[in-house]
This record gives structure tokens, sequence and C-alpha cells, in this order.
């Protein structure tokens, strides 16, 4: 059994996958652990839901990497784990020279990074994270910088999607019972970033400042009717106990025929007290049909104002059939659609906390240059897959603007580049020769650089934003893009390139090392 000490081993600096260690003693052994290297953190393809593809992301998961960074250290415990590894001969997997090396220099102090803010729209091949630092100790650091920003930008993502496409209602995350452990907490943030209003996961909300949401269980009304009571008994000693937050799921025994005249009752009830009931919860059915069906029941009790939440295994395909069945069957009830669909609160759970239909974001951790005899020396990978190959260099990313003030390109750059003193920029595609354009300067409207200092030498130097701000930032950058970049199904390709300089080191690199 895990115990709180143990959990600290498996969550700190030992939180990381086997072969990092191998490497480290390796570059230990050869006297290279203390050269200056530099790897960049960045995903190869959007996800893919199979019938669905995204064709942005949301960058997060920084704040929460660079907390855990700061606090973490080789400890006594990991000592102790590394000097009994063994191999299949017996013999010591880590020898001890290492080991002490390790307790003198365990720790992330020495790293810097530079990263692409959360809460930004990124894309694919984007250096989204750049980490410099003593080489045996970033290369130990990949496992969990992938593990922590991954998975949020993934589930920020997903959440972003949702929003959009459910016409700005509200969302709320309730997905902590079917995600994958802790990934819940990690889970529960990254999609208030990208765009859930609030969560029901209690300590990560009162943490973050946002007050947690939910409703009641289907087991109220059941023990109320296992009792010998009613299901409007039920709901009226539910709503006397919270008259200011009442939402009542009424589809346990008949939604329309029960559940909706038995809440009514109980919301005018309310109203005569002064309250103002929240609203009902349809978690089963055809939801589409029900929230017109409902939504009447609701206007004829002159409830207006009372919300409909809807569950039951949602995600952004489905609400976008249920608004859009809303939109052809509402005129056919006499019922106006929009009123309808303005009534919609949408509850996701299982299928936004583990991203359903793509499970994983790809994002990679590659070695980009190593600093030997006091000069940066660039490192390239070479595949027969293109799209495999990485981009050497220190770099930075702009964000081109057009004259609409739409984004129309992302330009990676060398860092020591100025594309703002440029008349042309050349645009030259990651992987194909063939693929480029030009652009005149007067064509843009704005550059904009992407990449920002957050630690430097192991201390944080970035004053990370609020949930509030961050979702302001996805907001602004999203009306910024291109609405056929946002389409569910076959999203417009958004233009990532590399600049005609990073492009000739790219090529001049591939042709050294195929010598």
């Amino acid at each position: 059994m895990l115990n709180k000490f143990n959990q600290n081993v498996s969550e700190g600096f030992l939180f990381t996958d086997q072969y990092e260690l191998v490497m480290a003693q390796f570059y230990y052994r050869l006297g290279l652990h203390n050269n200056p290297a530099q790897f960049e953190h960045y995903f190869r393809n959007y996800p893919d839901y199979g019938t669905h593809k995204a064709g942005y992301c949301i960058n997060a998961g920084l704040e929460w990497f660079t907390e855990w960074m700061t606090n973490t250290s080789f400890s006594e415990k990991d000592y102790e784990y590394l000097s009994n590894s063994k191999n299949r001969a017996g013999k010591k997997i880590f020898d001890e020279k290492f080991l002490s090396w390790l307790k003198e220099e365990g720790d992330y102090s020495k790293v810097s990074i530079r990263a692409i803010p959360e809460g930004r729209v990124v894309h694919p091949n984007l250096p989204l994270t750049i980490v410099r630092g003593p080489l045996a100790i970033v290369q130990i650091l990949e496992t969990a910088l992938l593990n922590q920003l991954n998975y949020q930008t993934l589930i920020a993502t997903k959440a972003s999607r949702i929003k959009e496409i459910g016409k700005g209602q509200p969302l709320l995350e309730f997905g902590a019972r079917r995600a994958q452990d802790r990934g819940a907490i990690a889970g529960a943030r990254a999609a208030l970033i990208g765009g859930a209003d609030f969560s029901s996961n209690v300590g990560i909300s009162h943490l973050l400042g946002m007050p947690p949401k939910g409703t009641h269980a289907h087991s109220m009304v059941q023990l109320f009717i296992a009792m010998g009571r009613t299901e409007e008994e039920a709901f009226r000693e539910f709503a006397d106990m919270y008259p200011d937050e009442c939402i009542l799921l009424v589809d346990t025994i008949n939604t329309l025929e029960s559940g909706m005249p038995n809440a009514i009752k109980v919301f005018q009830r309310l109203k005569k007290q002064g309250h103002k009931p929240i609203g009902v919860r349809l978690d089963s059915g055809d939801l589409a049909y029900l929230s017109i069906k409902v939504a009447k029941m609701l206007d004829k009790a002159e409830l207006p104002e009372v919300g409909i939440v809807l569950s039951n295994e949602l995600d952004e395909m489905n609400i976008w059939q249920i608004i859009s069945q809303i939109a052809e069957d509402a005129p056919k009830q006499g019922t106006d659609a929009d009123s309808v669909i303005k009534k919609l609160i949408f509850g996701v759970g299982t299928r936004l906390v583990t991203s359903a239909g793509d499970s994983a974001l790809g994002g990679v951790y590659k070695l980009i240059s190593i600093k030997k005899d006091g000069r940066w020396q660039q490192a390239i990978k070479i595949s027969d897959a293109v799209e495999k190959m990485t981009n050497p260099g220190d770099k930075q990313v702009w964000r081109l603007y057009d004259k609409t003030k739409k984004a129309t390109a992302d330009l990676i750059c060398l860092a020591d580049e100025k594309p703002k003193e440029m008349d042309k920029l050349s645009l030259r595609h990651p992987m194909s020769s063939a693929k480029f354009r030009n652009l005149e300067r007067n064509e843009i409207s704005k550059m904009e650089p992407l990449l920002v200092d957050i630690i430097k030498d192991g201390k944080i130097v970035y004053d990370f934003p609020s949930i509030e701000e961050l979702r302001n930032q996805r907001k602004s950058d999203l009306e910024k893009l291109d609405s056929g970049v946002k389409r569910l199904i076959n999203p417009h390709y958004y233009h990532v390139s590399l600049s005609q300089k990073l492009w000739d080191l790219k090529e001049e690199m591939i042709k050294k090392t195929k010598k």
C-alpha cells in the first residue's frame, strides 16, 4: 500500500521514465552531464477524434508544471531506491558517483524555461516550451513535462471546442468520477482554462477561487420513494435546504409526467418565498426533444428564467446535434428555438475529462542544441518520416495578423531575427520545400512574439494570470482565428511556417548530417 512518503517518491524527482535516468548516468560517465543543453516541447498533430478533428489547441498546464519543478529535488529516499536498483545480472544499475552527484545537483535550480503562455491558441510544430539547463537534469525532466503539459493542453482544447459549439451557454465540468485517478484534478483546471464555467470538483474549484457546482443524485428520489414518500416531497425538502442553489434532477421516474410537474410546484413555491430557482436537469432520453417540451412547460408555468441542465455523455458533436435539432424542431412545436437554447446549461463529464476520441496529445521533447567548449552546437533529428524531423536553433515564434486583424500564420524564426524590421517575409512550410509564400510588410497589421521567459535559473520570473484572465486570453485568440479553423469537421489548415533563415539552417544541417 502506498503511504504518503512513498507517494512523495512516485510524484517527486523520480516521476520520470527509467530511460531518462539511464541516459543521465550515460552523460555523467561521458563528462557531459553539466554541459548546458536546450530541449523543445511541441506537438506534431491536432487531436483527431475520429468523426471530427481539432483545428487548434489551447495551451495549458504551465503554472502547475513550474510549481512542481521549483518544489522538486532528489531526496534521500530517492537515493535509497536507486542505489538498490539492479539489472538482470544482479549488478547495480546506478553507480555511487552518479548518485552522489544527484544528491548534490538533483534539482531544477539551474533550469530556465521560455514558453508560450497558458490560454493561448497553439498549433503543431510550434515550440510551446523551451527548456535550457544541465544536460542530465533537463533529460530527466522530460517525462514530467510531457505528462503535465500534454494532458492539460488536451483537455483545455476539448473544453474549448465544447464551449464554442454550445453557443456560449454555461458549461459545467463534472468528470472526476470517470477520470484517470488524480488526472481529474488537472483535468478540471484545464477544462476551466479551456471554457468550462464551473467544475463539480470541490477541492480544486476552491483552490482556484471558483465556486464548485452540482445538482443532486437520483438516489435522493429513490430514497424517498423507498421510504414510502414521494418525488415531490424529495424535491421540496431539497429546495428548503438549498433555496438559492436549487437544481432538480427530473428524470428518475418520468421526466414529463412526474419530474417536471413536481419541480414546477416546488419552483413556484420557492418564488413565492422570494427565491430564484436555478434549473432542472435532464440526464436521459432524447435531450433535444425533452428540452423543447421542458422549456414550454417552464414558460407556461411563468418560470422562463429557470435553466435546463443537460448531461449524459455529452461532447461537442452531440451538443451540436442537440442544438441543430432544437433549431429545426422548436418552431414546429410553436416555440422559439433561440429561447430554448438560451435556457441550456451543458454538464459534461466523461467525454471531456478523458478527451474521448483521442485520449492523448502527441507532444514530444527533443534536443535542439548542446554547449561544448563555450559554443552552442545545433542538433537535429533526421527521419524517413519527414514530419518527425526537428527544427534546429534557438527560436522565437511570431504570430502574424492580416489587415482584418485575423491571425494568418505563426512564423518560427531564429531568436536573433527581427522580422518586424523586414520589408518582406518568406514563410516556408516546415516539411516541404515546394510550399512557401511571401508576405509584404504592409500586408501584416500586427506581429506578436509568443515565447516569454517563465523561469530563469530555477526562479519563476513570470506572473501567472488568474483562471479568468486565461479564459479571456483564449476568447481573444479564438476571435482572431478564422472561422474555418474552428470548424468541428475538416477544419481549415492554419499556417505554421519557418523563416527563410531557419529553413536554410535546417537544410544545411540535413546535408551535413547525411554526408
